[in-house]
This record gives C-alpha cells, structure tokens and sequence, in this order.
C-alpha cells in the first residue's frame, strides 16, 4: 500500500481550513495531519509531526506565512510547501519563488485548481522515489507545467456576503484617503474584524479593490486595501 502524504493545514479562517480538509478527503493518496490557525500553533504542529507538505496562508493573525519558510525549512527540511492565498503582492510571490515553494494558488480556488496542484505534487515525490540516474525528461517536468487554469465560476463563495453590506463597504472606503485594514474597517462599519476582511478580500476576488502592504517605522507590516477607481 502506498504510504499516505501528510499534510499540515495552515489558514487562520476556520471555513477556508475545514474547505481544504473537505478537498483532501477526496484526493488518493492525502492525509491531514494537523489544523493550524496561527503562527505559533503553526510552529508547534511543524515541530512535532514533520509534515511532507504544509498548504499555507499569507496572512495570520501573529506572523506573515513568508516568514515561517525560514522556520519550516529549519525544522522540517524535507517538508515542502504549498501556498493558498489572496495575496499577490510582488514581493511576497518573490519571496515564495526564491525559497522554493511548489505551487501558489490565489484565493478563491477551485477544486480543480486544488486538485490539480496536489495530484502534480504526487507525481513530483514519486519521480524522487527512485535511485540513480534521472531521465532529462523527468527532470524537465519538475520544473515545466503545461497545465493552465480554466475560468470557472464555480468559485468557492465567502460565507454569509450580503450585496447591501458589500457596497456600504465599498461606499466606506472610497470615503477614506489612503486605504484601510481590515481591523479599522469593523471598528468603524460595527462588525468583526474576520467579517471585514471576508469582505475585503471578495472585493480583492472581484477585482474592485486592490491591496498594498505598508511599512511602519515598527511592527510588521500592515496590509491596506482600496477601491479601483473606474
């Protein structure tokens, strides 16, 4: 019997994690191992159970998902990473590239996407199952995809997004001058900061808002989002 690959789940929005658990039990050959939902917790998982493939978020509540590499390649070396994410900031996909992360997959997905990025993960272990000498061909294919991803309208929705709620945030926004975080965003409009982000980003989804992640004189970074102007 084939030996099962172990996956660590790294996403702070418990929805998103149970929809990636829900992928996996329909793919052969996957097995989750362990939920994490913040950096620490993350940290802690990576430690004790050396996981072969870790799907991870950018954006945790108490660390940036870029700056675990450095921690899961230093724990876990053989552990390879996967990303699933909203962000498409240049220097984060810089970042991902240069530290050898296997796929990046922008939210919202599709389980084809999810898929696919796994089945060709699976078949990127087996060519290393081997001794020897490796064909050109095989080694080409690490490197080479030829799968594209279809526009699919059956794109995961975000829980519980109302079209009213949705445009008094847009109408907020284009209210303020320089951007807004998601945490501002639900002090000022009364709701949860979990809540506004989920509406940020599905404006980010729809491409009608757009983000940038700004730096302070201290402290991480902070991701700010605003409306595309038409």
């Amino acid at each position: 019997m084939t030996e099962l690959i172990e996956i660590l789940i790294i996403e702070d929005d418990l929805r998103i994690a149970d929809i990636h658990k829900r992928f996996i039990e329909k793919i052969e050959g996957f097995a989750v191992v362990g939920s994490a939902h913040t950096g620490d917790e993350a940290k802690d998982w990576i430690s004790a159970l050396l996981p072969d493939l870790v799907l991870l978020d950018v954006y945790l509540p108490d660390a940036l998902g870029t700056e675990l590499m450095g921690f899961i390649h230093e724990k876990s070396p053989e552990t390879d990473i996967i990303f699933i994410t909203a962000a498409s900031e240049i220097e984060i996909v810089k970042r991902a590239f240069r530290h050898g992360v296997i796929d990046y997959i922008l939210k919202p997905l599709t389980f084809d996407r999810f898929r696919d990025s796994l089945l060709s993960y699976k078949d990127k272990r087996e060519t290393f199952s081997g001794e020897g000498l490796m064909q050109e061909d095989a080694i080409k294919s690490l490197w080479n995809k030829t799968q594209s991803t279809p526009s699919n309208p059956d794109l995961i929705p975000p829980k519980g997004i109302d079209p009213m709620t949705k445009e008094k945030v847009v109408s907020h926004i284009k209210s303020i001058e320089g951007g807004i975080t998601a945490e501002t965003l639900g002090l000022e409009i009364g709701v949860s900061r979990s809540t506004a982000r989920r509406y940020l980003e599905y404006l980010v989804s729809e491409k009608r808002a757009f983000t940038e992640l700004l730096y302070g004189s201290v402290g991480r970074p902070e991701r700010r989002y605003f409306i595309k102007k038409r």
